[in-house]
């Protein structure tokens, strides 16, 4: 269906179980922001962590705010750029950003969601910006072969999130801090060179230490630390 709409313009209602921009991907990914939501405000476990290059949709920012206030726990994992404020009392309090910078250059796009126990994972060409969600053609599908699902949820999105050495915070004033300043108790821990040496068998996945949270820290030590870097 997808190649009957690039080559015949041929558009179709549904799609699924794949997100195709311009026509159905932006809602659909409000639709599982929504749906953590829910799952959140009802007790039920409720995660997001999305991974891509920048985050520039202000309708999918909007969307994130609501589902941090309603209880869902996020964690973004952004490259470049960022327009969101994370940490803001009241408004993002559980919206934590990072970006990692390292020999390799990131350009994977993961979309996870917890969707209360029934985890679902999505890869595709997408990052959440006009362009993609509604400029040009996309594709972002659901991973559904087990063993390719456990290695996306326990070990490349953990590594991420418990990286210490290339990885840098976003503020609530949008700058960045590096991690190993703020997180002076953690390991020192890098994603890349992680995940090289899982490949080579030269380490296993009890090498990823437990991510800390990456709360945004008083704004003395937030002066403090930004001078520093």
């Amino acid at each position: 269906m997808v190649f009957n709409y690039l080559t015949a313009h041929a558009e179709v209602d549904d799609y699924s179980p794949l997100l195709v921009a311009p026509l159905t991907m932006a809602e659909s990914f409000l639709r599982l922001i929504r749906r953590e939501q829910e799952h959140a405000q009802a007790g039920r476990p409720a995660h997001i962590v999305a991974k891509m290059n920048a985050l520039l949709e202000p309708s999918v920012i909007e969307a994130l705010y609501q589902a941090s206030q309603a209880g869902v726990e996020i964690d973004l994992i952004i490259r470049g750029l960022s327009i969101l404020r994370p940490g803001v009392k009241g408004l993002s309090d559980r919206i934590r950003v990072r970006s990692i910078v390292g020999r390799f250059l990131e350009h994977s796009r993961i979309y996870h969601f917890a969707n209360g126990g029934n985890d679902e994972i999505y890869l595709g060409s997408a990052d959440w910006m006009p362009r993609n969600l509604f400029e040009r053609c996309e594709v972002v599908f659901p991973v559904r072969d087990p063993a390719a699902r456990a290695r996306i949820h326990d070990e490349i999105l953990p590594a991420y999130l418990a990286d210490t050495v290339k990885a840098r915070l976003q503020q609530p004033e949008g700058n960045y801090i590096r991690a190993s300043k703020l997180l002076k108790d953690a390991p020192a821990f890098s994603s890349q060179d992680f995940l090289m040496k899982l490949a080579e068998g030269k380490v296993d996945l009890d090498a990823i230490p437990a991510a800390i949270p990456a709360r945004p820290p008083a704004k003395g030590a937030t002066r403090k630390a930004k001078a520093a870097d």
